[in-house]
């Protein structure tokens, strides 16, 4: 065999090669070092306002009557992919999110709560996958909105420490893409009656579990990409009294 020939062989086998590392190791990079993180699991924030006990519980009374969903509160969803055999972890969200909660006379019920989510305004790193997410699953130009209401009160035992954790469950209706499912959401809460006069504020966050194909959402598979069939819907809140 002539020199020539072995440099075009070695030549064409080296690139051979490199085609398949990057097969391998593309997604490994893109998840590792192109994709921004996925966004952390909602949890209560660290505002020193919220974090400071008065050293007593919250009083019930104060706490009665009607909230809405305030600035600084998100919702939106976590599934994962398996990008050619590499599994990335994607998050969506939009801060587009409003509600309303009703706390009972006894100030330790939520009787009624209904939250309402633009779902065409959910953004992940990718634009073809909110596209494909907006158009084609969510089907948002008819289905705009993602909504979830309470069904049933949750009581907590007793008032909580100002700057606490309460832990709870709620039971309600979820409905995405025009489908409505009964749900449960585990669900943290953290309450603060306020600094200088200031009014009551309360962050609540949590995430429900859901199977795409129960709201009629097909995961797409393309070959090299497929998502997951379950994921879960997320949801970081601000609450303020009035």
């Amino acid at each position: 065999m002539q020199k020539s020939q072995k440099i075009l062989i070695g030549a064409g086998a080296g690139v051979l090669a490199l085609a398949v590392a990057a097969a391998v190791a593309g997604p490994i990079i893109y998840r590792d070092f192109i994709a921004p993180p996925a966004a952390d699991a909602p949890s209560l924030s660290g505002d020193s306002s919220m974090l400071e006990p008065t050293g007593g519980p919250l009083d019930p009374a104060a706490l009665v009557g009607e909230w809405s969903v305030a600035d600084g509160s998100e919702a939106g969803y976590r599934v994962d992919e398996v990008l050619n055999g590499t599994d990335v972890t994607v998050t969506g969200r939009t801060s587009d999110v409003s509600g309303t909660f009703t706390v009972g006379e006894d100030g330790l019920t939520l009787e009624a709560a209904e939250l309402t989510v633009d779902v065409a305004s959910i953004s992940t790193d990718s634009p073809q996958r909110d596209a494909y997410f907006r158009d084609s699953a969510l089907r948002a130009s008819k289905h705009p909105t993602a909504t979830f209401t309470l069904t049933e009160p949750v009581t907590l035992d007793a008032a909580p420490e100002e700057g606490d954790v309460a832990q709870a469950t709620a039971t309600g209706e979820l409905t995405i893409a025009g489908v409505t499912q009964l749900v449960t959401a585990e669900v943290q809460v953290r309450g603060s009656a306020g600094v200088d006069g200031a009014g009551a504020v309360a962050e609540i966050a949590g995430s429900i579990p859901i199977v795409f194909a129960d709201f009629g959402v097909e995961a797409p598979s393309l070959g090299f990409v497929q998502v997951e069939p379950e994921g879960f819907v997320e949801f970081q809140l601000t609450a303020e009294q009035g």
